[in-house]
C-alpha cells in the first residue's frame, strides 16, 4: 500500500509540473473572483445568467480569467469549476456542487472540458440548463446533444494545432442541426486561455489579448440571444 501511494504521489506531482499556468494578465484578472475549493466565481452584478466552465487538461482554472472577467463585467457571473489534477474527466459530474438548484445556467468547456460538459449537459436535468457551448471542443457519443432542443455554440481557431479536426467533423453528428459554429481567424488552441504556448499547437497570427476579446464577444453574442 506504501508503494502504490508514492507513486499516486509521485504521479500527483508529474501532473502538477505538466500543468499549463495562467499568464501574468490572467493572474491580474483572477484578482477580481474568489476562489473556493470547487469554484472560481466572477460574479457580475444582477446576473442574467451563469456560465459554468469546465478548462482544458491540465490547465489552471485561473488561465480562463481574462475572458472570464469580461463576462462578469457584461452581466454573466462565470463559474470555473475545479477538477482532481485539472482533469475534468476525472470529475464530469462536478457542475452539480457549484451550481445551486435553482440556479439558471448554461455550461461549456475548452478541449477535453468542452467533451465532458457535453457530457454533463446530455444527462443534465434540462429544466434549468439553457445551452452548451464548446471552445475548440466537440462532443462524442456519451455527450450527445442531437437530440437535444439546447442552443449549442461551437467555437474554433483557424491555428489550432492540437484539436483532433477528424475528430471534431466527426462530432459534429452529435449536435443540434441548429448549432452556431464559428472560427476565430489567426487564433489557436491555447489562445481560448491565457496560459502560454501549448504543446503541439501552431503559432497563433492574432494576439492573446485580441483572441481573448473574440471568445468573450462571441460568447456574449450567443448569450444574449438565450437571454
Amino acid at each position: 500500500m506504501l508503494t502504490l501511494a508514492v507513486l499516486i504521489g509521485l504521479a500527483g506531482i508529474i501532473l502538477h509540473l505538466k500543468t499549463y499556468q495562467p499568464t501574468a494578465s490572467a493572474n491580474q484578472a483572477s484578482q477580481a473572483a474568489t476562489v473556493s475549493k470547487n469554484v472560481t466565481t466572477f460574479k457580475a452584478k444582477n446576473s442574467k445568467l451563469t456560465v459554468v466552465f469546465y478548462p482544458g487538461g491540465l490547465v489552471e482554472p485561473a488561465s480562463y480569467s481574462n475572458w472570464a472577467s469580461q463576462l462578469a463585467q457584461a452581466g454573466y457571473t462565470v463559474k470555473i469549476v475545479h477538477f482532481p489534477l485539472n482533469l475534468a474527466v476525472l470529475a464530469p459530474n462536478q457542475a452539480k456542487k457549484v451550481v445551486g438548484p435553482h440556479e439558471q445556467y448554461v455550461i461549456g468547456g475548452h478541449s477535453l472540458g468542452g467533451a465532458m460538459a457535453a457530457r454533463y449537459a446530455a444527462q443534465a436535468n434540462k429544466k434549468n440548463l439553457k445551452g452548451v457551448f464548446l471552445l475548440a471542443a466537440y462532443a462524442d457519443q456519451k455527450g450527445r446533444l442531437d437530440h437535444s432542443k439546447l442552443p449549442v455554440l461551437s467555437v474554433t481557431a483557424s491555428r489550432d494545432g492540437v484539436l483532433n479536426w477528424s475528430h471534431y467533423e466527426a462530432g459534429k453528428k452529435y449536435l443540434p442541426r441548429d448549432t452556431t459554429f464559428t472560427t476565430i481567424s489567426g487564433g489557436n488552441h491555447s489562445g481560448f486561455g491565457s496560459y502560454g504556448h501549448q504543446q503541439g499547437d501552431k503559432v497563433a497570427h492574432i494576439s492573446n489579448t485580441t483572441q481573448q476579446k473574440q471568445v468573450a464577444h462571441l460568447l456574449i453574442k450567443w448569450l444574449k440571444r438565450i437571454n
